[in-house]
């Protein structure tokens, strides 16, 4: 019985005390600053590691490492600054880094509301976790502590959308918008912080297949519901999973959630943004009043109010000249604005980039009856379309009839290839302008009127006295 009533008669050790107890079993009671998102370990557990911090290591903490039989055992924390009391967990040193080891046979845990928090009733609790009166002034200490000091959230590394970069690990807060299970293991996020992400760098068009750039890169494309309830200000961000990782657990994380992402990789596929996560990615689950949220949330509400807020930011302070519209006081919209129009006809005025042209050569520009007949692929920060240059609004765009030259430097022009690149491949280097467009959506079946949608230029006309200069 000695043996029990120490057990039960258990004592919290501050985690300074509990990193110079290795191989000893301790009980502790922290505040979990971020995880790693949950995966299958390389034997038949499921692991994360959490980090956790007290009043005696406010920095860095200490990792808790679990092993757990299946997913739903692992703890799922629902906010950082949450708190977790655990029991009977191990001290362990692996090359000179001093860590916690969580043992599903002996060892339990209970997790709390952090600061702000009233009820001592936890929220998830493992199989073995037997909890006691004497815990609730341990915590009610540390929801104390929480309100008079601010955790350490990596604020100086935290970047936005606007900051990302190829092969670069990005510390970012967002919004999770949708979750898209493409198979039953594999699932994309769409994430978004108001921001615009800068372009992309094209890659070689015959990485493309066919030669074309996709409209979205997930198949089957996201539908038109879903769409519709994403921002039409600021990148939707794709967020995959890195190739070389095990089964990951996104099931925790849930749409409408603020989160912070820690070292997510950074990639251009398809001329498109996307963030991969990574193994060593980690994961902060924000409230709704926490400074970075409310600084994000902010920013967009100010964004929203300006006169030119819609425009992309990479356009300012103007786009270029080399486009002229017919309704030059007409306010700008963002492609998002467009795709999510709830009425199938409309008109826009939108500022963009061309980044594709079918066909390309010139020479097909026409068809043999000699009317116009192109595909523009456009792109903006919230979406790419296609549009087309049809007829009359075809000899309005390029000016009339133009001889074969003209046309080509007209395109080159549009597309951002320099005039003194004699080639004439997609592959050409590019400096791509943002220029003014308008568009108008169309139909072609009216009994399937959103299904067979369209967008049209219309309105706008290629300046011909830039064709001389720069482009």
């Amino acid at each position: 019985m000695g043996k029990q009533e120490r057990v039960d008669d258990y004592k919290f050790l501050p985690i300074a005390d509990a990193l110079i107890a290795i191989n000893q079993k301790v009980n502790l009671i922290a505040v979990v600053v971020d995880s790693t998102i949950p995966k299958k370990s390389k034997g038949t557990d499921y692991y994360c590691s959490l980090n956790i911090i007290d009043k005696s290591c406010p920095s860095p903490g200490i990792a808790v490492k679990f092993f757990v039989e299946n997913m739903g055992n692992l703890p799922q924390v629902e906010c950082n600054g949450d708190i977790i009391l655990l029991s009977n967990i191990l001290m362990k040193t692996h090359n000179s880094e001093v860590y916690a080891l969580f043992n599903k046979r002996s060892a339990s845990f209970a997790l709390y509301e952090g600061k702000g928090g009233s009820k001592f009733v936890p929220y998830q609790v493992s199989s073995k976790f037997r909890g006691r009166e004497q815990d609730k002034k341990f915590i009610a200490g540390l929801r104390q502590w929480l309100g008079d000091s601010q955790l350490d959230s990596g604020e100086d590394d935290l970047l936005s959308l606007k900051d990302i970069r190829e092969n670069e690990h990005l510390n970012l807060v967002c919004k999770v918008l949708h979750i898209c299970e493409v198979t039953k293991d594999e699932r994309i996020l769409f994430v978004w912080d108001g921001t615009d992400t800068p372009v992309a760098k094209q890659k070689k068009q015959e990485d493309n297949v066919e030669d074309l750039l996709p409209l979205q890169l997930e198949c089957p494309p996201l539908q038109l519901d879903v769409i519709r309830m994403f921002p039409t200000v600021g990148t939707v961000l794709r967020v995959y999973i890195d190739s070389g990782s095990e089964e990951l657990g996104l099931h925790i994380l849930k749409t409408g959630r603020w989160v912070q992402f820690m070292k997510m990789k950074c990639e251009i596929r398809k001329g498109m943004w996307c963030g991969v996560l990574m193994p060593f990615t980690k994961i902060r689950y924000l409230v709704d009043d926490n400074k970075h949220v409310f600084m994000c949330q902010r920013d967009y509400d100010e964004r929203l109010k300006l006169e030119f807020g819609r425009m992309p930011w990479m356009s300012f302070p103007w786009p270029s000249h080399i486009t002229e519209t017919d309704y030059p006081n007409v306010s700008f919209c963002t492609l998002m604005d467009v795709l999510t129009y709830p009425e199938v006809t409309a008109k826009f005025k939108c500022v963009v980039q061309v980044i594709d042209v079918y066909p390309w050569r010139v020479e097909d520009f026409h068809s043999p009856l000699g009317t116009c007949r192109i595909r523009l692929t456009l792109e903006d920060p919230t979406a790419r379309i296609h549009a087309y240059v049809y007829a009359e609004d075809g000899v309005h765009f390029f000016g009339g009839s133009q001889p074969i030259d003209v046309l080509k430097r007209k395109r080159n022009m549009l597309l951002g290839i320099c005039s003194c690149d004699s080639n004439e491949s997609k592959n050409a280097l590019r400096d791509t302008p943002w220029v003014q467009c308008c568009i108008k959506s169309y139909y072609l079946d009216k009994h399937n009127t959103w299904g067979s949608r369209r967008y049209r230029i219309f309105g706008t006309r290629l300046v011909n006295e830039l064709l001389s200069g720069p482009n």
